[in-house]
């Protein structure tokens, strides 16, 4: 918990400013099992609240179709009969975090329908609800859009449409493992993938419907199946398939 990096980052005046940040937290999955003293199970299917977690997604979320393997965390998609089945972990209630860097290694999962994801919601989620809280797509993956990282807000601004968002190509995405991060600042939230600075969100005025990121966010890490963004056809015969997640850390 010492770990100390050393961040460049690019001011407003397109300036680079090296900024020291210091590990605050990690998740490495070296264990045996989830750590649910900082770990949620979401699970189900969203109903009867939000059937398809709003997205007409095709997954029953569970515990059991992940696994700790070699210091990863092992989400897997499967069809099991007529149904699809994959994990949700979230830090809700447990580690929330407001600024830094928040970054993940991960290794996606290839095939049409498949929709691995890191990314957070605002804390405060159950007073105002979504969008009003925000959310921070750091990661969005589809298998129907190959070589492509989506990196996306939500907010009450934009009605939660896809607005304020990038879709930025790397041919080889699929190939390894990747860290995919935000900095996250007062002023704006810069997007990486490995080194790559890939769009930046930094909205004029701000206020509480075009910037509800001065607020704690938790962690969500999971993998969906189908839904309106991941396309409403699954190949089947790519399943199952596996989304792999080496760590989680927060710098601030």
């Amino acid at each position: 918990m010492k770990k100390i990096i050393l961040v460049v980052l690019i001011t407003s005046f397109g300036f680079a400013q090296e900024v020291k940040r210091k590990l605050v937290w990690e998740e490495n999955f070296n264990k045996k099992s989830l750590n649910e003293s900082v770990w949620n199970f979401e699970l189900g299917d969203g109903c009867p609240n939000l059937c398809g977690y709003g997205n007409n997604e095709r997954q029953i979320y569970t515990k059991k179709n992940h696994e700790f393997k070699d210091g990863n965390l092992v989400i897997e998609a499967r069809k099991e009969g007529d149904k699809y089945t994959s994990t949700k972990i979230t830090t809700k209630g447990k580690k929330e975090f407001l600024y830094g860097r928040i970054e993940a290694r991960a290794k996606l999962p290839i095939g049409h329908g498949l929709w691995p994801a890191f990314w957070m919601l605002g804390a405060n989620i159950d007073e105002v609800k979504w969008p009003k809280t925000g959310e921070i797509d750091i990661l969005e993956y589809i298998g129907r859009d190959p070589h492509m990282v989506y990196t996306t807000l939500h907010t009450q601004d934009s009605h939660g449409n896809t607005i304020n968002t990038k879709r930025t190509p790397f041919p080889n995405i699929e190939e390894g493992f990747h860290v995919y991060a935000i900095e996250w600042d007062k002023d704006k939230i810069d997007f990486f993938v490995d080194k790559e600075l890939v769009y930046t969100f930094n909205p004029q005025p701000k206020n509480e419907d075009t910037w509800p990121f001065d607020k704690p966010f938790y962690i969500i890490l999971n993998l969906a199946i189908g839904g309106n963004f991941g396309g409403p056809d699954v190949d089947d015969k790519v399943l199952p398939q596996k989304y792999y997640i080496d760590y989680v850390r927060v710098y601030q």
